[in-house]
């Protein structure tokens, strides 16, 4: 290793007194992270505050900006990252090298690709540009797509992406990820050939061969490797825990003359293996970098001790991690809350009502989230919120009733109530093969001549043989969900089980299953209907029900900004809130069922739990519900990760049933807390009234401490 020489003369005007502004965790980190070096960043730990003061004191001690490289995931982590040196140095560290693995790559590859076959002016594909010239390609190669059930250019291009970011063969992903595509794997080679050929010649790039030819370089231009590696004295990587083997092996390369690689980041955080991310990185880099020295970074300033003993319970039993126990800096708190609720809808019911009596106390919306580990699980919260005019944020996604394949399954329902509604037939009929705007339209237009479906059913429009092939596929369609009448959730149970809808899923969305779960998630919704154009009332004004209503009694917003967020637990990474509430914890939702069937899916899924809890500051609430349905009652039974929290690490609220007991469902109840009813029960307890009248009854229990009549 190339010694250095560190003058200490500072870099900025502001003298920086590292000894008092880092604690006893993170001040080693910074000033003896020469060579190679692994952080172990717990969450709520200071990762950032350590890589920035580390930075700082690198320029403080004579290394030259264009001598450091930072490498961020976002390039948001990046300016954030550069700012706050700048505020520690009194001086903008101009010619530092900080930004993601892409734009680092791109920097690159514009000074060296000819080394490669690449001019400076090679073009950079964004998703839509990629995807457009693999449709191109399937095209070329004269590949009947509807014929042979053929993905779409968007699930290709993410066959082709997991292949190139996991560095292995297209057969592999497709054993790995999408086995009812392995009888095209021929062609599928044929398609990724051609789509390479074709970047290469248009001298384009898309994200993926940024990193891919900038590893390509360094390894076939060993002068190139030299060179850079000599340049970079110092390299810093944030969120280790998420590089994949190309963004690792760059790293290495980069490093292998100063050895000075410094890598943040948290095994027990890594949750993107679907993006190809790789744990294995971050856990063998004692053995890559064999005189590696490692910091532990276990103080926790975000959340209090009780909730911080819950994610310590949890992730204790992953056997493939570097074992660490999170220490908390603030103050004791009220024990999570186990909550287990005898339906989705009272789950939903319960989440909001505690999200109201915080509001009433002084709370604000956006200092509220609720977490899932799947975005069909949110469908009875944001339904409850709606009715109650709540305003929420949606992120991983969008809404629920906004969700094109939930449209999709409504399309269908909507032509079976009114034959004569011809955007609705637009929009189902667009769904098969053959069949454009102006196509589906003039089908729309004849069908909704009839005077119902089952007439409709009959028809036969006169169109070309291509357009005839699409309106018998619309006909499978229609005819099995007509087999399911009068059940609306059967209904739409046979339309996500028709062959022809199923087919399109699988072709056209590297997701497919995932909207399976919420045409699934839409269909229990509806067993509450016994008539379909009430259910399509209902579902038609949710935007009504969430339209903000000035009433005195409800709580105000801060601003037109500040609403409870809902968000995937992928999507909540690196945020907090007060109070989280961690929905839908029973077998087969999370963890998830399908996670189980892969290798390594449980320690992820443990890891996402871990993730998700450590989001909560200063309350936490771990719901589910019992059963899952309305008509088709399942039984569900609580999370495995509930079983491997001690019982005295939480406080369980059991939901007792006001009224009419036998009615379990416990339809359009209301829950409301007062005073002065059941001070002889030893649980927290919340009274439910079937009939949707408010009960008055007592919680006894610093769980709803102080909180007034509703």
């Amino acid at each position: 290793m190339k010694e250095f020489v560190l003058s200490g003369g500072g870099f900025g005007t502001r003298q920086i007194d590292y000894e008092q502004e880092l604690n006893d965790e993170q001040r080693p980190a910074v000033m003896d992270g020469d060579g190679a070096a692994l952080v172990l960043a717990g969450a709520g730990s200071g990762k950032t505050r350590v890589i920035t003061y580390r930075v700082a004191w690198l320029l403080d001690h004579g290394i030259p900006p264009e001598r450091i490289l930072l490498l961020t995931f976002t390039n948001k982590a990046a300016r954030e990252m550069v700012g706050r040196v700048e505020l520690l140095l009194g001086v903008y560290p101009h010619g530092l090298w900080a930004g993601t693995f892409h734009s680092i790559a791109n920097r690159i590859l514009r000074s060296y690709g000819s080394n490669i076959g690449y001019g400076s002016n090679f073009s950079i594909l964004d998703e839509e540009d990629a995807n457009d010239l693999i449709k191109l390609c399937v095209k070329q190669l004269k590949i009947d797509s509807t014929a042979k059930r053929f993905p779409s250019a968007s699930v290709l291009k993410s066959i082709i992406s997991y292949r190139r970011n996991a560095a292995i063969t297209l057969q592999m992903v497709l054993e790995r990820k999408h086995p009812h595509f392995l009888p095209l794997l021929a062609d599928i080679v044929r398609v990724s050939d051609l789509y390479e050929q074709q970047k290469k010649e248009q001298q384009a790039m898309d994200f993926d061969d940024l990193l891919t030819i900038l590893l390509r370089l360094l390894t076939e231009q060993p002068h190139i490797k030299e060179k850079l590696a000599n340049q970079f004295a110092y390299i810093l990587v944030d969120e280790f825990q998420d590089t994949n083997v190309v963004q690792a092996d760059i790293v290495h390369a980069l490093s292998s003359i100063h050895n000075n690689v410094l890598a943040v980041g948290d095994d027990a955080q890594s949750i993107y293996s679907f993006r190809a991310a790789e744990i294995r990185n971050i856990l063998d880099f004692p053995r890559r970098y064999s005189e590696a020295k490692m910091f532990r970074l276990v103080t926790n300033y975000r959340s209090t001790p009780q909730i911080l003993a819950v994610a310590n319970s949890v992730i204790a039993n992953n056997d493939n991690q570097f074992a660490k126990e999170l220490v908390a800096a603030v103050g004791n708190g009220d024990l999570p809350y186990l909550v287990p609720a005898n339906s989705a809808s009272q789950e939903a019911q319960f989440v909001v009502e505690q999200m109201t009596t915080l509001l009433n106390q002084g709370a604000s919306y956006s200092s509220m989230a609720v977490l899932f580990r799947a975005a069909y699980h949110s469908q009875q919260v944001e339904f409850e919120l709606m009715k109650r005019g709540i305003p929420y944020e949606y992120r991983g996604g969008m809404k629920f009733f906004e969700r094109a394949h939930v449209k999709d399954a409504l399309a269908h329902l909507r032509v079976m109530q009114n034959v004569k509604d011809v955007m609705a037939w637009d929009r189902a009929l667009m769904l098969q093969p053959g069949l454009g705007l102006t196509t589906a339209n003039k089908i729309g237009c004849m069908v909704a001549r009839c005077n119902d479906i089952d007439e409709a059913m009959l028809a036969t429009p006169t169109t070309g043989a291509k357009a005839g092939q699409g309106w018998e596929g619309m006909r499978r369609i229609m005819k099995v969900m007509l087999t399911a009448r009068p059940s609306i959730a059967d209904m739409l149970r046979a339309f996500a089980g028709s062959d022809d809808y199923h087919a399109y899923l699988e072709n056209e969305y590297p997701n497919w299953q995932e909207r399976l779960d919420d045409v699934e998630q839409l269909a229990a919704f509806a067993e509450q209907y016994d008539d379909l154009a009430a259910f399509l009332d209902a579902v038609s004004l949710t935007a009504d029900f969430g339209a903000r209503v000035d009433d005195p009694s409800k709580p105000k917003r801060e601003s037109d900004e500040d609403s409870v967020i809902l968000s995937t637990i992928h999507q909540a990474k690196g945020l907090e809130w007060d109070t989280v509430f961690i929905i839908n914890l029973s077998e087969g939702g999370f963890p998830s069922g399908r996670a189980m069937d892969e290798e390594g899916g449980l320690e992820e899924e443990r890891r996402l739990f871990y993730v998700a809890s450590t989001r909560a500051r200063q309350k936490l609430f771990l719901t589910y519900p019992i059963t899952a349905g309305y008509e088709h009652i399942e039984l569900r039974q609580p999370s495995m990760f509930l079983s491997e929290i001690p019982k005295n690490q939480y406080e369980e609220v059991k939901l007792r049933y006001g009224g009419d007991w036998s009615n379990m469902n416990g339809r359009q109840s209301k829950v409301a807390v007062a005073r002065g009813q059941a001070d002889d029960w030893d649980e927290p307890t919340i009274v439910l009234d079937p009939s949707g009248e408010t009960l008055r009854t007592t919680v006894p229990s610093s769980f709803l401490r102080g909180i007034d009549e509703l």
